[in-house]
């Protein structure tokens, strides 16, 4: 049984995408939800579905490496950024190398780095006049949005698409492609960054 762990900030409807995908998977299964606030939705959507959750603070998930026993006790293997906008620590990178992945909501290396996320990034996507975004999913390194990509999906775009509409595609990209990409990866690791693109 491959577990996996998922850390969100806010409402996880990734989250629950990619639990609802691997309820019934005989060989995976999400086993932790982490999360950085105590009041965000996808604590309770994750109890709801029986599943242990943790709220870490900014002095834990950096001054200590509490976090890293607490996945070790459950035996993750894969940890899924799903949200999740703390930069992740070198501990933890250390410990869990190639083995941390994100979903960004835009074509990498376009429209990333430190405080790229939600509306902010489909924003800057429409101010540019771009004609099409997507999603990237990559693994993480201790710089914000620069590790290997693994996956890319793309949508296309209309002159006259708001933010609103730019973020509706792409989060269909999200719940179409994400938890299947995480099957693919356990199941077949990508190795030296090797990009596979959405058909």
């Amino acid at each position: 049984m491959k577990n996996l762990a998922v850390f969100a900030s806010g409402t996880g409807s990734n989250a629950k995408k990619i639990i609802e995908y691997f309820a019934e998977n005989p060989h995976i299964r999400v086993r932790f939800v982490v999360s950085n606030k105590k009041d965000a939705p996808v604590l309770a959507m994750a109890l709801a579905h029986g599943i242990e959750t943790l709220v870490v603070t900014r002095a834990d998930f950096y001054e200590t490496e509490n976090l890293l026993r607490e996945l070790h006790m459950r035996a993750i293997d894969l940890i899924v950024l799903a949200g999740f906008l703390w930069l992740v620590p070198p501990y933890l990178i250390k410990a869990y190398e190639r083995r941390i992945i994100n979903i960004h909501p835009a074509l990498l290396p376009h429209y990333g780095g430190k405080g790229m996320y939600g509306m902010r990034v489909h924003e800057a996507v429409r101010a540019a006049g771009e004609r099409e975004s997507g999603i990237t999913i990559h693994h993480v390194n201790e710089r914000y949005d620069e590790g290997d990509i693994i996956f890319q999906a793309t949508c296309e775009l209309e002159p006259n698409d708001t933010s609103e509409i730019i973020a509706h595609k792409v989060q269909t990209l999200e719940h179409q492609y994400f938890a299947p990409v995480i099957e693919q990866l356990l199941n077949t690791p990508v190795q030296n960054g090797t990009l596979f693109r959405a058909p």
